[in-house]
């Protein structure tokens, strides 16, 4: 405990406050202004850094944009880290990943606005393919841990935190191309329970379940 309180811990809770000063007005001023109109020099003005402090944390304005939400992603790791040891995995990754069942809706529509900004500039696809496989990263560290198993000889926890991430990910781009009518956690949860029972093939006699 003597560490947190201590010189070293005050140096890292002080780097964390200026990357997310710096990640803040980033996506601040790329709501604003458009992302080609953002500069790296005007994200460090926007959190009262210098320039030379912006390139210590992030190497371009792209990353910097996205850093909130590559960070974002830490919090649902975190959350099936805390599962009960003994639940089924994929009853840990459902709650988990279905997070947006839990914000308020003005919090749920602020994060719609930034991922459509993001998915909607071409120079920012290579930063927004980065927050979903941090995520598998996080997720397959996790799953590691609870399963036992070994991320860099093993092949289930990689299969495992990569294809959760890339279901929420599928299931953020159909929320957002539903405009809302589609339930996020709804289609999260779903997207999940297909995968667990080895993704059946669809009883195409009956409605589609997720239709407009």
């Amino acid at each position: 405990m003597a560490a947190e309180t201590g010189p070293t811990g005050l140096r890292e809770r002080k780097k964390a406050q200026t990357r997310t000063a710096l990640a803040s007005a980033a996506m601040r001023l790329a709501l604003e202004r458009g992302v080609e109109n953002v500069t790296a020099d005007a994200i460090a003005e926007a959190a009262d850094v210098s320039p030379r402090t912006f390139r210590n944390y992030f190497s371009g304005k792209e990353e910097a944009i996205v850093a909130e939400l590559v960070d974002g992603m830490g919090y649902i790791a975190d959350g099936l880290r805390a599962r009960p040891a003994d639940e089924p995995l994929w009853e840990s990754l459902r709650h988990a990943l279905t997070f947006s069942a839990f914000l308020p809706p003005e919090q749920l529509e602020q994060l719609a606005v930034k991922v459509r900004m993001v998915m909607a500039s071409k120079a920012l696809l290579g930063s927004q393919l980065a927050i979903f496989e941090r995520l598998g990263e996080q997720l397959t560290a996790v799953v590691a841990e609870r399963t036992g198993t070994d991320a860099s000889s093993d092949l289930y926890p990689r299969l495992t935190g990569v294809v959760a991430a890339n279901a929420l990910r599928l299931a953020v781009f159909m929320w957002l191309e539903s405009d809302g009518r589609l339930d996020l956690a709804e289609l999260t949860a779903d997207a999940l329970a297909q995968l667990r029972a080895g993704l059946p093939e669809p009883d195409t006699s009956t409605t589609r379940r997720h239709q407009p």
